[in-house]
């Protein structure tokens, strides 16, 4: 028998005990229904017409309907979801179930902040919706209220363990070996993922065996020297222009240069550097971003010593892989590997700065920083205290960010007639656009002469567009000819639709100052403060 949600067979369960006012029920396993085990099988699109066929046949089944959306999400059709679940709402506005699938379609589209007010929505008319509390985990997750998305992923759970979204969340909130266990019962069986996530999967488990079997030891600070600035090293395009910035770094004692990266996360280096330093392969994994050539193949490896400045850090992770962007660097850097800091990226001065995150209401003080962050997010791992967002009274006015692992996204305006999320990426060339995004509001021209390379190789098809006016945070830049290219996959791998990156022709004239533990930023810019190559 497969598991999958039932709601006309259910136990009673009081939910005082979950935190709810009402009395809830649990999902039970069943047979699942032909559409149901195509959805579960991952074959997306039989799902699509066998919930279909049933529609037709019974029209004002709310469960179908919402079930189809699902689908259709998994398929990236977020626009069909919006539009099957604007008619449904039409007609049957206070369904909770409805709402919680129009929130998922909004969140998939890009537009969390409708999404926030489907999921009120949903929580107000149903709240015993498992999918509804699902839908509050993601949006408080990506509002950094770890610890009150927890609690709303264990409800979820407790009333659906089924829902292989639902279990998905769960697992990663599991203690080492219980997660491996889930993992492999997850992956033995029919759990919706398509052949992409599916890979995802069977390698992270196969990193997680091999960490309980060596039991790595944790990454650590060693240094007495707390050097608080980082000086820039140039990346030379040519002889006179920049191209980009980075950081000198000792892996073992072996120098190697890393682009700073917001994009990226941890530290991501060449094999050469991989081999000068002596790494040894710990477990397979795969990379990938901007480019039509799909993911890229890479190796996670173990350093004994990382050297950044005068901060040292032995047993730190990295990941490793060939790319073409290596060419006049060893690689990326990932500032979210400071992120037990405040991180200050001081563009006109040429300069990181690294300072104390200030301490929450029910703390003194925060320590300094004992590791590097180059795996998991401390905030969201299975072995960490979560906690919710805190803005300290001289952050007031900082913008708030959704943070997604290492990614920062910021709602952008394009000529004042739209919003748009954008990823902060100090790795890339320039500020980008999608094409779908730039024709909502301005002129797109295709172009033959520019090209763009990322990870994931090169980009296939590229454009550029009429006159356009970023406004985010406390910035407006007005410009023209910005490259646009697709976005998909970026967006794909996000869950969540994002319209561009706001690269370093925009960011190297600013002082950006990251808080990533509250996913917030601070942009400050002045004309006549320091200077530019």
């Amino acid at each position: 028998m497969r598991h999958f949600r039932n709601y006309s067979a259910l136990l009673l369960l009081c939910c005082a005990n979950l935190g709810l006012a009402a009395t809830c029920t649990v999902a039970q396993p069943h047979e699942p229904s032909p559409a149901e085990d195509a959805y579960l099988h991952s074959d997306y699109e039989h799902a699509v017409m066998l919930y279909n066929d049933q529609l037709a046949k019974e029209p004002n089944r709310p469960d179908l309907t919402a079930a189809l959306s699902n689908v259709l999400l998994h398929q990236q059709k977020f626009a069909e979801a919006n539009d099957l679940l604007g008619k449904a709402l039409k007609a049957n506005p206070q369904l909770g179930i409805l709402q919680a699938a129009a929130g998922f379609a909004q969140l998939r589209a890009g537009t969390p902040w409708t999404a926030a007010d489907s999921g009120a929505r949903a929580m107000a008319l149903d709240p015993c919706n498992p999918r509804a509390h699902l839908l509050e985990y993601e949006l408080m997750r990506l509002n950094s209220r770890f610890k009150s998305a927890a609690a709303e992923l264990q409800v979820a759970h407790s009333l659906d363990p089924y829902d292989p979204e639902i279990r998905e969340g769960w697992m990663m909130k599991l203690p080492l070996k219980e997660r491996i266990k889930e993992a492999e019962d997850f992956l033995s069986g029919a759990n919706a993922l398509d052949a992409e996530d599916q890979k995802h999967w069977r390698l992270y488990l196969e990193h997680l065996k091999k960490r309980a079997a060596q039991a790595p030891k944790p990454c650590r600070l060693v240094s007495t020297e707390t050097s608080r600035e980082l000086p820039f090293a140039l990346l030379m395009r040519d002889g006179s222009h920049v191209r980009a910035f980075g950081l000198d770094v000792k892996l073992n004692n072996q120098s190697g240069r890393l682009q700073i990266d917001t994009g990226a996360g941890g530290l991501t280096i060449s094999p050469a550097l991989a081999k000068r330093a002596g790494l040894e392969r710990f477990s397979e994994s795969s990379v990938g971003g901007v480019g039509s050539e799909g993911e890229q193949s890479a190796y996670t490896a173990v350093a004994d010593s990382i050297r950044i400045g005068s901060l040292e850090f032995h047993n730190c992770s990295v990941e490793v892989v060939k790319s073409s962007l290596f060419n006049d660097s060893d690689g990326l850097i990932g500032m979210d590997v400071f992120s037990r800091m405040l991180v200050t990226l001081d563009y006109p001065m040429h300069k990181v700065v690294l300072g104390p995150l200030p301490p929450r209401p029910d703390e003194t003080s925060v320590a300094q920083a004992a590791t590097l962050s180059t795996n998991q997010d401390e905030n969201d791992g299975p072995d960490a205290e979560p906690h919710d967002r805190y803005i300290a009274p001289e952050m007031k006015d900082w913008s708030k960010v959704y943070r997604l692992g290492h990614n920062l996204v910021i709602p952008a305006s394009l000529n004042r007639s739209t919003t748009k999320l954008f990823i902060l990426d100090t790795g890339a060339f320039a500020t980008t656009i999608s094409p779908e995004a730039a024709s909502e509001v301005t002129k797109l021209h295709r172009d033959y002469d520019t090209w763009v390379r990322g990870l994931s190789g090169k980009v296939e098809k590229v454009y550029t567009t009429g006159d356009l006016v970023f406004q985010f945070a406390n910035i407006r830049q007005p410009t023209t000819g910005v490259i646009a290219f697709d976005t998909s996959r970026i967006s794909k791998n996000m869950g969540l639709e994002i319209s561009g990156l706001i690269g370093i022709t925009t960011l190297d004239k600013l002082r950006v100052t990251i808080d990533y533990r509250d996913g917030l930023v601070h942009f400050e810019y002045d004309p006549n403060r320091g200077y530019r190559n």
